[in-house]
């Protein structure tokens, strides 16, 4: 009885070293390192904001009574917008102009004694010390006149400002104030932006900038000189594209010390008032080619801590983590500055299956659109 449950252990136990046998290989899906000449484009989040946009105040105090423009709607330069309590004006105006009527009677009468005491004078029947007084009163009052003519023009002018118009053609906003408020040179009515073209702000960092102002040594476009000819795209909110490029206007003339970028300026046509002030936007632009660079998918990369490493698969068929470094994004592939050869095999799926030096069983990468 020992001895065979003796035998029967023993074939348990060349079981368990059968089954405790090395599993297989993990299947991974691996990619060659190629090598090409690429273009690379710069992405950058910009703010758009209006060609002009004007604060709309009044230059006159007095009672909103009427708000003549729909909000949101285009207006055009010299359009009226809002109106102030013309009545006060008016009589300001009435005033003046009664002033001045008094002020050219003044003027008549001191002409007329003038005339009469110049003949007089000379036949000395009144003395010259007249004359000079009447000269002297009529350069009195034609000053009265000047200065009661400049206020019937300031009284016109402040009778005008009560219409309180649009300096330029544009999309006006919001108004801040109601109909019966009373408002004053410092109160802003609405605001009103021209918005085409509109701008578009938007930073890029200062080694971006200094590549492309000195050509970047591979062939980059001149970024500062040649600003205007470099096409901008402009993504949207929801990812579409914007049908129409823009362009470069110019770049700023120092770099933020904060944040070291130097702000660049563009353009976009908007002829359907599609952007707005405000809106934020992925703005796409060429920077430049890369001659003989070397690519990998974005997904055979691996980030961790602000260094990126690849699993690269050996003619033996061993996996080796391997530390690079990158360059640009280019549509899906990324340019590996360092660190790879052409036609190295890179796991682009499955790397997370491996360990340093183990077999693994290679397949074909192929890229979907669920990746």
């Amino acid at each position: 009885m020992v001895l065979v449950f003796v035998t029967v252990l023993g074939a348990g136990c060349e079981r368990k070293v059968a089954s405790a046998a090395a599993p297989p290989a993990p299947t991974v899906e691996v990619t060659p390192v190629i090598q090409k000449d690429v273009p690379v484009q710069g992405e950058w989040v910009g703010t758009l904001e209006g060609y002009v946009n004007a604060q709309i105040s009044p230059q006159v105090s007095g009672y909103l009574i009427r708000q003549d423009y729909h909000e949101g709607a285009f207006v055009k330069k010299g359009e009226v917008l809002f109106e102030i309590d013309p009545r006060p004006f008016q009589a300001a105006l009435d005033q003046a102009k009664g002033q001045l009527a008094q002020a050219e009677a003044q003027m008549a009468n001191a002409e007329l004694n003038v005339k009469r005491d110049i003949p007089e004078a000379e036949a000395h029947a009144i003395p010259q010390s007249q004359l000079d007084t009447d000269t002297q009163s009529l350069r009195g009052a034609k000053a009265a006149v000047a200065a009661a003519q400049a206020a019937v023009e300031q009284a016109e002018l402040n009778l005008g400002y009560t219409s309180v118009i649009s300096l330029v053609d544009g999309i006006a906003g919001i108004n801040t104030v109601q109909v019966g408020n009373l408002v004053g040179p410092s109160t802003v009515l609405t605001a009103v932006s021209q918005v085409s073209p509109i701008k578009v702000y938007f930073p890029i960092s200062e080694q971006e900038y200094l590549r492309m102002a000195d050509g970047g040594g591979r062939g980059s476009v001149d970024f500062i000189t040649h600003a205007s000819r470099i096409p901008l795209q402009l993504t949207l909110a929801d990812g579409s594209t914007y049908p129409h490029p823009g362009r470069i206007i110019f770049a700023d003339r120092q770099v933020n010390t904060q944040t070291g970028t130097i702000q660049i300026v563009g353009e976009f046509l908007n002829s359907k008032n599609l952007l707005r002030p405000g809106q934020y936007a992925r703005i796409q632009a060429p920077t430049g080619n890369i001659t003989g660079a070397l690519l990998v998918p974005q997904a055979a990369v691996n980030q961790q801590q602000g260094t990126y490493q690849v699993t690269v698969v050996g003619a033996d068929n061993r996996a080796q983590l391997r530390t690079v470094a990158v360059g640009p994004r280019v549509d899906t592939l990324w340019v590996i500055t360092s660190g790879l050869k052409p036609g190295e095999r890179v796991v682009a799926v499955g790397a997370e299956k491996t360990k340093q030096g183990e077999l693994v069983n290679p397949t074909p990468y192929t890229e979907t659109e669920e990746r």
